[in-house]
């Protein structure tokens, strides 16, 4: 493989993905309510890029989303009809690599997270995708090894963040070892380190902990954390920049619901949309804090309390490209 680079979340963006939620979706039974902050998002995303909505129906899709956003708005969307099992764009969609030759799609395996749920039609929505042409860059079939969006974070200079308890986590990559686990992350998306994070979790988390529920990399070495873990904190004060300084660490306030954590904020082109949770003073001494590491940004909140009944966040429903 050439030369490659795995681009941090905020550089330049061509489009975001959503997987549109539906009645065969476990969303079946408040389908309305997530898909009113379905919309939310869809808004608040095409008023910057360019949106790629992922459904089995694009007619019922199109008609909805068309109540909620204005013409240029809708002139920002794509669509791509295709059968899925559920909503995760995070951890089913392609991971993005920028090589010598341009812009590589890798397509690795998504299996619901460990097997423990259904996932053959959201792993086979990448393929689907590139056939489409709605996404520019080269195709690179890595579904040899199971490797979720969520599950890893870049500063775009060479470093991988990730966790121990998920890539290392039953029914994922076995019978590899962490070494031998590292050195595919490395070999794959062309990572010159890996830094392992060993404590923190989410209640409720079916991922077994993917990074984007805990620590989040910004600019200028900056590091966002969830609070209430002391080992996690800890571990972290250890961590070096790859030019060997410490990162500059932001301590992000505790939601108090089940599932909730203000780590998995979506970053965009010109925007930060981060989660809120029904709480305003909490909601917004997140927002001051994300607002911080991304000075440059406009800060929008999205009302996620229907994405974490079921078990997610705002950052996993989307998926970006470049």
């Amino acid at each position: 493989m050439s030369n490659r680079r795995f681009p941090a979340e905020w550089e330049k963006q061509s489009a975001i993905q959503l997987t549109w939620p539906h009645a065969d979706t476990d969303w079946a039974d408040m389908l309305a309510e997530i898909s009113r902050t379905y919309t939310e998002m869809a808004s608040a995303i095409t008023r910057h890029e360019t949106l790629i909505v992922v459904t089995p129906d694009i007619a019922a899709t199109r008609d909805m989303l068309a109540k909620s956003l204005d013409s240029e708005q809708m002139g920002r969307t794509k669509f791509l009809q295709c059968d899925t099992d559920d909503t995760w764009a995070r951890d089913h969609g392609f991971l993005t690599t920028i090589c010598d030759d341009g812009i590589h799609l890798l397509d690795f395996k998504f299996n619901g997270w460990g097997e423990k749920f259904e996932a053959t039609l959201d792993n086979a929505i990448n393929r689907h995708l590139f056939d489409s042409r709605l996404l520019e860059g080269k195709y690179e079939s890595h579904l040899d090894f199971v490797l979720e969006g969520g599950s890893v974070e870049s500063d775009g200079r060479g470093t991988v963040f990730t966790t121990s308890q998920c890539l290392l986590a039953p029914h994922r990559n076995q019978p590899l070892t962490q070494a031998e686990i590292e050195a595919q992350l490395k070999f794959r998306l062309g990572a010159e380190r890996v830094v392992w994070i060993d404590y923190g979790h989410v209640d409720g988390d079916d991922t077994d902990g993917h990074i984007d529920t805990m620590v989040r990399v910004a600019p200028n070495d900056t590091l966002l954390y969830i609070g209430g873990d002391d080992q996690l904190e800890s571990q972290l004060k250890t961590f070096r920049t790859i030019d060997g300084n410490p990162y500059r660490l932001m301590r992000l306030p505790e939601p108090t619901k089940p599932c909730a954590t203000y780590a998995n904020f979506l970053i965009m082109n010109q925007a930060v949309l981060y989660p809120t949770y029904g709480q305003p003073p909490i909601d917004q001494e997140a927002g001051r804090i994300i607002a911080e590491a991304f000075p440059d940004r406009e800060t929008i909140g999205i009302d996620s309390q229907a994405i974490i009944r079921q078990n997610g966040s705002l950052h996993c429903c989307t998926m970006q490209y470049y």
